[in-house]
């Protein structure tokens, strides 16, 4: 009898607890944390196709360009970890006008450009040398992990900022943090298409020229965040 008494008296405590953390007063409020920043690098993504009837020849000429490419790269004082071979295939077509079968082989390599003076002179003579394919242009900052930090920070504020608003006039403070959700989604840069590559190849070197506009990046955190109320 005394044992069953005591699991009422312990299951009516636990109900009142649970009532009374259920009781406790918060808000819920959102916050963006926004910077801008000039991008300094550029992440590269260049492609080599070479077309045939025979399979083994057309490999055979797609690796000797692909050599000479990566020549070019390691030349140009491009770290040989700041640039790798993606993808590699060999892929056969039918043309049914001809009614023959063709094979187009691709190789793409992504490079990442520490120094963005230096992608005209790059670009140029990628495509003398045989580059058919230029992917795609995606900006980059070296100090994206610190940018992206300070912009949690400005978040985190902005949310406290909001929740202090809201309580100003309900004769409230704001008390402790007891949740913060990351709404972020994953940053992408807009990327940017490389243009006429045959016409800027062949453009006189000695004329002044840009192809690149870097342009601002901007780096958004977005936060949730529930506050006690006092």
């Amino acid at each position: 009898m005394k044992k069953a008494a005591f699991i009422l008296i312990m299951v009516f405590t636990t109900l009142l607890q649970a009532q009374e953390l259920k009781q406790v007063p918060i808000i819920n409020v959102s916050g963006e944390g926004k910077i801008k920043a000039i991008p300094d690098q550029a992440s590269i993504s260049i492609s080599l196709e070479t077309k045939g009837t025979n399979a083994v020849d057309v490999k055979k000429e797609n690796d000797i360009k692909m050599d000479a490419v990566l020549k070019f790269i390691k030349k140009s004082a491009i770290a040989k970890e700041d640039y790798q071979t993606q993808r590699v295939s060999l892929n056969p077509n039918y043309d049914y006008e001809k009614k023959k079968h063709n094979y187009l082989a691709t190789q793409t390599v992504q490079i990442l450009l520490k120094d963005l003076s230096k992608y005209d002179a790059l670009i140029d003579g990628l495509v003398e040398i045989g580059i058919n394919r230029i992917d795609n242009v995606e900006f980059k900052s070296s100090k994206f992990i610190q940018i992206q930090s300070d912009a949690r920070k400005l978040a985190v504020k902005d949310a406290k900022a909001k929740a202090e608003d809201f309580v100003s006039v309900l004769g409230q403070k704001v008390g402790k943090a007891i949740t913060i959700s990351d709404n972020s989604q994953n940053y992408n840069p807009q990327p940017i298409r490389y243009a006429a590559m045959k016409t800027m190849a062949m453009a006189d070197a000695s004329e002044s020229r840009e192809t690149l506009a870097a342009g601002e990046m901007e780096i958004i955190v977005n936060v949730s965040v529930s506050f006690i109320l006092e």
